[in-house]
């Protein structure tokens, strides 16, 4: 359905504009947009100037940009008014003017408007009489007209200069605040722990003033400078969802440094809405458990003592592996069935922009079975800012299957360093980390002893 605007004429010259149903809307993960809106528009010879009043209240408007594609059409201002109607404002326009109120118990009271705070009302009649009612008792206001210059909703209005009378299409693209997107993956775990049933989601959050109707939509994944500050944040979505099945409904490409995915059907996109659209139907994908107890450190000195290892899943995002595609930046959430095949909830972890052929590691918990204890058993002053010590790290496993676990070491603040000797193979991860994987059998505990010289 097409809808006319009003048109403000300069002069004896008008022009009038209708809606077209072309509109684009590119989501940024910094919630922003961009709106591309193609519309019809049918300018009159001479100067006249276009309301446009479809259009976000987050709106940028110095990013505002019309093209018209017929020539002898050229813009010469362009102005954005957003003085909405409000009942501050109505009340403010109409001081010294006469208005009427009625009470919560009928009482009319017709006069000048000489005060309004917010909390009173000061009227005087056209015999001089003064009341002063509380705002908070009246159900009902009295105008004679809105006042100049208030308007309903957000609008662009241009100044254009026509060589003729025609009709022609002009794309208006705008940069809108408020537009947000951010990814959610699920997986279910299977009962070996050994593979995923994962899917993915994308939620567009729409806080921009606007309702987008059948929209080509897309969503740029990668972080995009923007010269202002940082934006509100994307409320998450308050549902969970298990899978999604069927074919993918976004087609994903490299765009400049960046990755663009593009709905392969219109949407719309509602204001003040929460949108949650599959990115991805459900595969299958290998995965790994993994155990890790890192050390702590309090300064340069490791803090000794008891602590319990850290449970994640770790998979690969390759085409082998049933993914190979740039996974965006979101929350994954990871589910198992119980031994009555119900889903349960087991932890969730943010993943950072993701490129194919990497490694995607999910932090779940603390592991309930397995704990460790950590103390240095032995320090040796070798003299000339030589030392050297012997680190005791019991691995105590309570579960009824063996498990690996990764210890890793810190060595912060030591220019130089070397492990002298060690029970466990060890692996230099960098110059300020090392890694020891020590297994333990079932009920039972295992202990790594290592010496560093540094």
């Amino acid at each position: 359905m097409k809808k006319l605007l009003t048109l403000v004429s300069v002069g004896i010259l008008t022009a009038s504009s209708s809606f077209a149903d072309d509109v684009s809307l590119t989501i940024y993960s910094g919630n922003f947009g961009l709106v591309k809106q193609t519309r019809s528009l049918e300018f009159q010879k001479g100067l006249g100037l276009i309301r446009f009043d479809e259009v976000a209240s987050s709106i940028d408007p110095t990013s505002v940009h019309i093209s018209p594609k017929s020539g002898g059409v050229s813009i010469l201002e362009q102005n954005y008014q957003y003085d909405l109607v409000n009942t501050q404002k109505v009340m403010q326009r109409y001081l010294g003017e006469e208005i009427g109120i009625l009470t919560e118990n009928q009482t009319a009271h017709r006069g000048e408007l000489m005060s309004f705070d917010g909390k009173y009302i000061i009227l005087k009649s056209g015999s001089g009489e003064i009341t002063i009612t509380n705002a908070e008792q009246v159900v009902d206001y009295s105008f004679g007209a809105l006042p100049d210059g208030l308007i309903l909703r957000p609008t662009l209005v241009w100044l254009a200069e026509a060589d003729k009378k025609q009709k022609s299409d002009c794309e208006v693209s705008y940069l809108t605040d408020g537009l947000g997107w951010h990814a959610e993956y699920v997986a279910v775990v299977d009962k070996d722990d050994k593979n995923l049933d994962l899917s993915g989601w994308v939620s567009i959050d729409n806080r921009s003033g606007a309702t987008y109707k059948e929209a080509s939509l897309k969503l740029v994944a990668g972080d995009v400078h923007r010269v202002r500050g940082d934006l509100r944040a994307p409320v998450p979505a308050a549902m969970d969802m298990y899978s999604a099945k069927g074919a993918p409904q976004f087609e994903e490409e490299s765009f400049f440094e960046y990755h663009l995915y593009t709905l392969n059907r219109p949407a719309t996109v509602a204001d003040n809405e929460i949108k949650q659209l599959s990115l991805f139907p459900e595969t299958k994908t290998a995965a790994r458990k993994i155990y890790t107890i890192e050390e702590q450190y309090s300064g340069r000195r490791g803090i000794e003592g008891e602590r319990k290892a850290k449970v994640s899943l770790e998979f690969d995002n390759t085409e082998k592996n049933n993914l190979g595609i740039p996974l965006p930046k979101g929350k994954l959430r990871v589910y198992k069935a119980d031994s009555r095949g119900d889903l349960q909830f087991i932890g969730e972890d943010l993943i950072d922009h993701t490129p194919k052929d990497e490694k995607v590691r999910v932090f779940l918990g603390d592991a309930f079975d397995i704990t460790s204890e950590r103390k240095k058993i032995d320090v040796e002053d070798l003299g000339g800012g030589h030392r050297r010590e012997t680190y005791e790290i019991k691995i105590k496993n309570h579960k009824d299957e063996g498990i690996e676990v990764v210890v890793v070491e810190s060595v912060p603040g030591w220019r130089e360093w070397r492990i002298r000797r060690s029970n466990i193979e060890f692996n230099k991860v960098s110059a300020y980390k090392v890694e020891f994987v020590v297994g333990a059998q079932s009920n039972d505990e295992n202990t790594l002893t290592y010496t560093i010289e540094y």
